[in-house]
């Protein structure tokens, strides 16, 4: 009979508890900086919790969402830049809670790598707690795992989960949007968080590292330009609905672009015309285009194009929303109008986007 060998322990196979311990100390104080009604935003327990009774809410409909930030995390693992990365996976989450007027809460976040660096995690978890502070939900839990074998040191992922909330009888999309109703749009920060295996390709064909000065940014390295977190619409957005009741429905524009996005808030019958040389194309999105012959209808179904959500008005009262949005600090371009649907098409392009760099 062979002698089995002794003295084998957890951090043998290659998970440290001690890192994951250092970890929780690192993160304490940035998860208590998001504390809100409802909730101490303390971590710790085997679950969080949240009192929707001192949030203020009477008769309340819970809204949940998740996601990731799909590849571009590879962008931040081969430059170093994790930081804002844990603002995009709270942006992803929290964004798709505002178009149904609904009010984020709380969050949870979900990070699984190969070996667990405590301060390079750290520095995700900052910019999670960043987006939740400027969204005003509480950060109050998340898990960490540490999986050897499944991840290759210095890889990981991590995943949202954040939970909101409405009264009833105010959530979104209202049953009376009609045609001659106004599209706005909201203008993005950068490719926010989709499209980037298409991106991280692009960027391959062009022979440029993510360190390289970026083309169509030439104070920010390409890598740091790509990384440009997503832009967080939920404050400016709860504004526009609560102090001017005309805003009608909301698309937040992710994966899919304007195409899919937008009649995923409309009535079966109902489109959207889009005038497209309004739409203010960001630089980053000419210079994908251009390096890589995208063509435009590709365009619009894959990115944002330089607006990350779009709202549906009540025509009368567009410059009242414009204002208010604007006040809360959007960039906002009127781009069209809602209209019978034509068959399959809701969505109709007038014009081009201007893609000339």
């Amino acid at each position: 009979m062979t002698d089995r060998k002794n003295g084998l322990t957890y951090a043998d196979s290659g998970v440290d508890i001690d890192a994951g311990n250092r970890l929780v100390d690192l993160i304490k104080p940035m998860v208590r900086a998001t504390a809100r009604a409802g909730a101490d935003a303390e971590i710790g327990g085997f679950g969080g919790l949240f009192d929707l009774k001192a949030a203020g809410f009477k008769d309340p409909i819970l809204v949940a969402a998740t996601d990731g930030v799909g590849t571009k995390v590879k962008i931040a693992i081969e430059t170093g830049l994790h930081g804002g990365i844990g603002i995009d996976l709270v942006a992803m989450s929290v964004n798709d809670l505002v178009v149904q007027g609904a009010e984020p809460l709380f969050f949870l976040d979900y990070f699984a790598c190969g070996k667990l660096d405590p301060e390079a995690t750290a520095s995700i978890v900052a910019g999670v707690a960043e987006g939740c502070r400027e969204s005003g939900c509480a950060l109050i839990g998340g898990e960490t795992a540490e999986m050897p074998g499944l991840y290759k040191d210095g890889d990981y992922d991590l995943g949202g989960f954040a939970v909101g909330a409405a009264e009833r009888g105010t959530l979104l999309p209202r049953k009376d949007i009609a045609a001659g109703d106004a599209v706005i749009g909201l203008a993005s920060s950068g490719v926010h968080s989709n499209g980037f295996s298409l991106v991280r390709k692009i960027v391959e064909q062009s022979g440029l590292g993510f360190g390289a000065q970026a083309p169509f940014a030439p104070v920010m390295t390409l890598g740091g330009a790509l990384l440009t977190p997503t832009r967080l619409y939920v404050k400016s957005c709860l504004r526009a609905i609560r102090e001017t009741d005309a805003v009608k429905g909301l698309a937040h524009i992710t994966g899919g672009g304007f195409t899919d996005n937008i009649p995923r808030v409309l009535p079966p019958h109902l489109g959207v015309g889009i005038d497209l040389p309004r739409l203010p194309v960001l630089p980053v999105f000419k210079w994908l285009a251009a390096q890589a012959g995208i063509a435009e209808l590709e365009m619009l179904r894959t990115f944002n194009c330089g607006i990350g959500m779009i709202a549906i008005v009540e025509p009368d009262k567009v410059d009242e929303v414009v204002r208010v949005l604007t006040e809360a600090g959007e960039t906002v371009a009127q781009l069209g109008t809602v209209i019978a649907a034509e068959g399959e098409h809701r969505v109709v392009y007038n014009g081009h986007l201007d893609l000339a760099l």
